[in-house]
């Protein structure tokens, strides 16, 4: 297996390594970490991930190379690195709103680049992860395919698509948990104390989404299926629209794809 290197281990980039590791199979020494502040790294290294003092280190000891930083960071790790980058790595970033042109143009004209959209349930194999590359490198795009699906399921979009990847998978994991929050809260106001609600409501949430994942069905085949005329879940569904459900939610995601346009121009 190529050595892979991830600069960035904040949420995300340390979830990918141990998902990795975890779900792919992959041995955390062939996993090398860079973090500006080292003392977050020390966990990791306790688990035998190989940690490195710059990102330069680790570029030059990585044959895939994983930027997970924040958008605002992402111009000066390129201007750190392009000048140790060789021209046969494999650069993936994870980074929302760089588009394949700008880091290209940024590392001298680096050719072999895919984004990658994961959320932070890669860290128990469950990421939805949307990639991208440009026509020329289906070979690398089908590596770091294989590489995403030992940690979930991923899926090829189009470049332009991606900020609204971003919106729908990545924001959608705290988006899908507020709403297990919500059904946990009102569970506590019938009847149930909070942690029994909890576990209630999100066995619940995992059921109904694996319903359209193992069926191939539509939402509305499954909510069909669990109403009845003048039933109380036809009851709590007219309710919950009436107050503006459905679009608080696609207002929600709309909201966050504008916003995820702007981070990295706005930086």
């Amino acid at each position: 297996m190529n050595k892979i290197g991830i600069i960035g281990a904040g949420n995300l980039g340390k979830s990918l390594a141990r998902g990795w590791v975890k779900f792919g199979g992959l041995n955390p020494k062939n996993i090398g970490i860079f973090r500006r502040n080292v003392s977050h790294l020390q966990s990791l290294k306790e688990e035998g991930f190989e940690t490195f003092a710059s990102n330069i280190d680790l570029v030059e000891n990585a044959e895939i190379i994983v930027l997970a930083v924040l958008p605002q960071q992402i111009n000066e790790v390129l201007n750190d690195i392009k000048s140790s980058l060789r021209s046969n790595q494999l650069v993936i970033s994870l980074v929302t709103g760089v588009t394949l042109k700008s880091i290209s143009d940024q590392l001298g004209g680096h050719e072999i680049i895919v984004r990658a959209m994961p959320n932070t349930a890669i860290s128990i194999g469950q990421s939805m992860t949307c990639l991208s590359a440009d026509k020329t490198q289906s070979e690398s795009l089908q590596t770091v395919k294989e590489l995403f699906d030992t940690v979930g399921k991923s899926i090829v979009i189009a470049e332009q698509q991606m900020t609204s990847a971003t919106a729908l998978c990545a924001c959608g994991t705290a988006f899908f948990l507020r709403a297990i929050r919500a059904a946990m809260q009102g569970g506590t106001e019938i009847d149930f104390h909070a942690e029994d609600a909890l576990l209630m409501a999100a066995q619940t949430a995992k059921g109904a989404a694996m319903l359209l994942l193992e069926n191939n069905s539509h939402p509305e085949d499954e909510i069909d299926r669990v109403t009845s005329p003048k039933g109380c879940t036809i009851a709590g569904l007219n309710n919950m629209e009436h107050s503006g459900f459905s679009s608080a939610f696609i207002k929600g995601i709309t909201t966050s794809a504008e916003k995820a346009k702007g981070l990295y121009d706005n930086n």
